[in-house]
């Protein structure tokens, strides 16, 4: 009896520990069956309400995804797709990942799904923000899934109350603000992903709470401040994942507690100081990842005990000190970058023991010694990159035994020695660059047929031998570099079949012969360098060939004729130099439609002879002009007066006679580019005689005798043209008598705002502008600032142009405000032309349809701010084309202060008002806030100008000078570099302008290197130097004495000289701090 006693007590126990679900079950099977059935019902109705009515508020297609959740007779949600039942009926699952739903959660009514444990709407659309209410799911949810969508405002602090949460993944979304402390209330988390957002602000310490996490993931965001102290109490934890964010300070030593880690990167932020030294207490690490910060001091020992590692990037900080002797013991690594540190010593033999390897990166750093023979023995090896160290001895000879070699690069190094003969049949091989060592082999033995090739350079090497014909059956080849070697014998033709080649580079050889057509035909080149070698004959140039190469360098050959006419189709030319060669005949005329070419034109050193061709003024971009060492005659056409880009030109030991051009490059041009000709004179030149009257006369005589020929028809005309308007004029002039005075005074009033356009007739293209907009409907709004919204209209003969409106709330009101900054705007660019500033077609304003707009050139890109903020654009935004970029800018408002009388004033320099055209040309615009410095007048003026772009002294005194836009220009240098704006930058150089002067060194050690933008990767190596240079005149444009600010002259003109010129700073590119370019 007493044993049936304990049994039924325990039974009863045990019903009490049941979950209240099996106790609401027990109970309406036995004691209140009717009422309990309803109950339920009317929780699986509410279900069902709240899930239609959230499905009614999608968009558009998204009802056709959910085509079985619909209302019927016997209604209920257990079939309907995406959605779990329990054994009642009630909802727990709901499960609609990757369906392409759009819409919000703002109509999901949370409090309506009480045995929720699971909700999982990634791989969406779903946009707006997380609703607060959400903290109205049950306490027993405990998986929460919003990922993958594009959800945008903060994340609730209401989410900390949902404490039965083990799984929550917000990632890939656009949630911005911080992560709330709340966070750290969710005790039974163990997986929390916020990745890829736009999350600010720090870590919160309540994250260190969060002891049963193994998961945390926040890479990607814009999370500031140093990694939590106590991060080393997330002892569950197997992923930290924080990289590419803003995180500085050290990386804490309680981290190395983290027993159970397996994968750990907190690359891309910057973090400083050492590597903890008992980082090897991290025995189940397998990928470890530190790169793109500002860690330095050595490279712990302790690491080589991390035997399970197959990942180690260390790559892009400051590392010093030599590689660990027994580095060895990691064999199961795969991937090995230790690159972009200033490692020293040699690479250790135990390195062979890594017979896993397939990716080993050690470039740049200071690395010497000979190659470890062992490195023979790492037979899986893909990629191997060694370059820029100060390596010697020979290479190592079964680099590619096994045939799986896909990447060697090893330039800018001393190796000497023969080329490997594993690489002769290493056909596995896409990238070889050996450039700049002391290699000397014959290339016809070394080299055989690659078919995966797609880079090969050994340029500046001692290599020798002739080109073999089986270069042409290494199809995928794009840039192909013999150049500065001994190489002899005759191009081959077989060049020819390479149909992706752009680049190459056979220049600084021994090559004789003609060049082969097969060769000019490849419409694929872009840049085709032959120069300084022993090419002979004519150069056989056809219709269609090189039609998109942008450099072409023949010079220092011995190739004969006449300069081919064909050439002036090459409509992508930027660069042609055809100097030293023995061309003769004249300037063909055809290369004036060379209408692209800017950076050299050079035809220097030949038996050029007669006249230049008048067209070659249309050579409106052209930067540098040298035509010197010929036989060229007569005067300089004066078409050339129209080449206000040039900046170097150089027509020395000719037979040219006359005056010079009356532009900048020529009246400032040193004597020794103009000297050695017949009859040169110029009344503002360096060394050459005034002009007399005589001269001019002569010429301006020739001028009128062409001009008599087209304007004595064309005056016919307007005579005839001048009877018909006055016979018009008197009819109108009656019908004015008619007008009634008060009709009279309103005419009066508005004679100036009467619409008009310059060379159209002014009502009909107001009409057309009107009829293009839809009377400036917002669905052709392209932009809106504070003077105006932009439109993109096309006219009815089919030219786009953009049309900016001004704002106009209440015309009357604001009628003297508006037409004060239209007719800013207006006087401004009637009297600019300039290639780097938009062009003006145009003004309408109608008083009685209070409308008042300009009319621009449409350009294709939009502003710069645009560019850079799209990851997608800023991309395409390569450096050289950031470089072009800036020195258009510094020219077009180097016209503004200096050329034009009197001098403009933008006043308004930000990225939103600098356009870029389908080639990524600066086009400066929205001169709404423009001023003309106007001797006598005031200068000084409401405060005008873009936040974070406005010159300090602004502020304060209110004046005008241009020295507010150099400031701007210098902001704008920043951007354009740095990918973003550089406020931090900016005040990053007045700490350290202040710690010059006292015992800190805050700030003295940030690299230039790392603030520049890394979606496009760093400068190559051709424009490191002038990035410097350029970033030292930045920095000048934004001192805080107005009057130590150079003039934007002076910074025009520096910009190119950098170029010109190859000057060099100190320090390299590598190594040197912002502290270096402010001295």
């Amino acid at each position: 009896m007493f044993l049936r006693v304990v049994s039924v007590t325990f039974f009863v126990l045990v019903l009490q520990f049941v979950s209240s679900y099996h106790v609401v079950v027990f109970a309406s099977s036995s004691i209140f069956p009717l009422s309990h059935k309803k109950q339920l019902q009317v929780v699986v109705e509410e279900e069902v309400d709240a899930l239609l009515k959230w499905k009614s508020t999608l968009i558009n297609h998204s009802h056709s995804l959910l085509p079985s959740w619909k209302r019927n007779s016997t209604t209920s949600p257990c079939k309907w797709y995406g959605i779990t039942c329990n054994n009642q009926g009630s909802v727990v699952e709901l499960n609609l990942t990757t369906l392409g739903l759009q819409g919000t959660l703002h109509s999901f009514n949370f409090s309506s799904f009480s045995n929720f444990v699971s909700l999982d709407l990634s791989g969406n659309k779903l946009f707006g923000t997380i609703p607060s209410q959400i903290n109205n799911l049950p306490k027993l949810i405990t998986h929460l899934n919003l990922s993958l969508n594009t959800i945008s405002g903060h994340i609730p602090p209401d989410i900390g109350s949902l404490r039965s949460l083990q799984y929550l993944d917000l990632s890939q979304n656009q949630i911005s603000g911080s992560i709330p402390q709340e966070i750290g209330n969710l005790h039974f988390l163990t997986f929390l992903g916020l990745y890829m957002n736009n999350l600010t602000g720090l870590i919160p310490t309540s994250v260190c709470d969060l002891t049963n996490m193994t998961v945390l993931s926040i890479y990607e965001n814009q999370i500031s401040g140093v990694i939590p102290r106590d991060v080393g109490r997330l002892r569950s934890l197997t992923l930290l994942e924080l990289s590419t964010n803003y995180i500085n300070g050290s990386i804490p030593i309680s981290l190395t507690n983290l027993t159970r880690l397996e994968y750990l990167s907190v690359s891309e932020n910057q973090l400083s100081g050492t590597i903890p030294r008992d980082i090897g207490r991290l025995p189940y690490l397998t990928s470890l990842s530190l790169s793109k910060n500002n860690l330095n001091g050595s490279i712990p020992a302790s690491l080589t005990n991390l035997s399970r590692l197959t990942t180690l990037y260390l790559y892009d900080n400051q590392f010093s000190g030599i590689i660990p002797q027994d580095i060895g013991r990691l064999r199961s690594l795969t991937s090995l970058d230790w690159s972009e540190n200033s490692i020293t010593g040699q690479i250790p033999t135990s390195i062979s023991n890594l017979t896993n390897l397939t990716y080993l990166s050690l470039f740049e750093n200071q690395l010497t010694g000979s190659l470890p023979i062992g490195i023979n023995n790492l037979t899986r090896l893909q990629t191997l990159y060694l370059s820029d160290n100060k390596f010697s001895g020979y290479l190592p000879q079964n680099l590619c035994q096994s045939g799986k070699l896909e990447y060697f690069v090893a330039f800018n190094n001393h190796f000497r020695g023969p080329i490997p003969r594993s690489l002769r049949n290493c056909t596995s091989l896409k990238i070889l660059e050996l450039k700049n060592n002391e290699l000397v082999d014959n290339i016809t033995e070394a080299f055989h047929v690659y078919p995966h090739l797609e880079g090969f350079v050994v340029r500046n090497n001692m290599l020798y031998g002739e080109l073999s014909k089986n270069w042409g059956n290494c199809q995928n080849l794009t840039y192909l570099s013999f150049g500065g070697n001994n190489i002899t014998g005759r191009i081959p033709s077989e060049l020819g079949k390479l149909k992706i080649l752009s680049e190459l580079y056979l220049d600084s050889n021994k090559l004789v012969g003609e060049i082969p057509r097969e060769l000019l035909k490849l419409s694929s080149l872009i840049e085709l360098d032959l120069s300084n070698n022993h090419l002979s004959s004519r150069l056989c140039f056809a219709n269609g060939m090189l039609s998109n190469v942008q450099y072409l360098d023949l010079s220092a050959n011995k190739l004969s004729g006449s300069i081919p006419k064909q050439l002036g189709e090459c409509s992508k030319l930027l660069s042609l130099n055809l100097s030293t060669n023995n061309f003769n005949e004249s300037v063909p005329p055809q290369i004036g439609n060379l209408d692209s070419i800017q950076i050299l034109l050079d035809l220097s050193y030949n038996e050029l002879s007669g006249e230049l061709p008048s067209s070659l003024g249309k050579l409106s971009k052209l930067e540098t002009l040298n035509l010197s060492h010929n036989k060229i005659c007569g005067s300089i056409p004066s078409s050339f007066d129209q080449m206000l880009s040039l900046t170097t030109v150089n027509i020395s030991s000719n037979e040219f006679t006359g005056p010079i051009p009356n532009i900048k490059a020529f009246k400032e041009a040193p004597f020794a580019a103009l000297k050695n000709n017949k009859g040169l004179c110029g009344n503002n030149s360096r060394g050459l005689k005034p002009c007399n009257s005589s001269v001019l006369f002569e010429r301006k005589r020739a001028k009128h005798k062409i001009l008599l020929v087209i304007l004595l028809p064309l005056f016919g005309s307007l005579f005839l043209s001048f009877i018909i308007s006055a016979i018009l004029f008197l009819f109108r002039k009656r019908s004015i008598r008619n007008v009634t005075p008060i009709d009279k005074a309103r005419a009066n009033n508005t004679t100036r705002n009467l619409f008009s356009i310059w060379n159209y007739d002014g009502k009909i293209v107001f009409e057309d502008i009107i009829e293009a907009t839809e009377d400036f409907n917002t669905k052709f709004c392209i932009g809106t600032g504070g003077y105006g919204s932009v439109y993109k209209a096309e006219l009815s003969r089919g030219q786009v142009v953009a049309v900016k409106k001004l704002h106009s709330s209440s015309y009357e009101d604001s009628e003297m405000f508006d037409l004060k900054s239209f007719e800013s705007e207006v006087h401004a660019l009637t009297e600019v032309r300039h290639r780097n500033i938009v062009k003006l077609f145009g003004f309408c304003s109608s008083f009685e349809r209070r409308i008042s707009f300009l009319v621009y050139e449409f350009v294709e890109r939009g502003n710069l701010k645009n560019i850079l903020c799209s990851r997608e654009r800023s991309v395409k935004f390569s450096w050289i084309k950031r470089v072009k970029f800036i020195k258009g800018t510094a020219d077009a408002l180097a016209y503004l202060h200096h050329d034009c009388v009197p001098p403009i004033v933008h006043r308004d320099i930000s990225s939103n008002n600098i356009l870029l055209n389908f080639e990524y040309d600066a086009r400066v615009s929205d001169f709404g806030t423009a001023r003309s410095l106007k001797p006598g007048s005031s200068n000084w003026t409401s405060l005008a100008g873009t936040y974070g772009y406005v010159a300090p002294e602004l502020a304060y005194t209110m004046k005008v000078t241009e020295k507010c836009d150099v400031y701007s220009f210098g902001v704008i240098i920043l951007e354009v570099l740095m990918g973003r704006h550089p406020s931090e930058i900016i005040t990053l150089l007045s700490q350290i302008l202040l710690s010059f002067s006292s015992s800190s060194k805050a700030g003295q050690n940030v690299r230039l290197r790392d603030i520049l933008d890394q979606c496009i990767g760093a400068p190559p190596e051709v424009l490191q130097n002038e990035i410097m240079c350029i970033v030292k005149v930045g920095f000048s444009c934004l001192r805080g004495d107005p009057l130590t600010r150079p003039t934007m002259e002076k910074v025009s003109a520096e910009l190119s000289s950098y170029a010109q010129s190859n000057a060099s700073l100190l320090k390299s590119f590598e190594t040197i701090t912002l502290a270096d370019l402010l001295m």
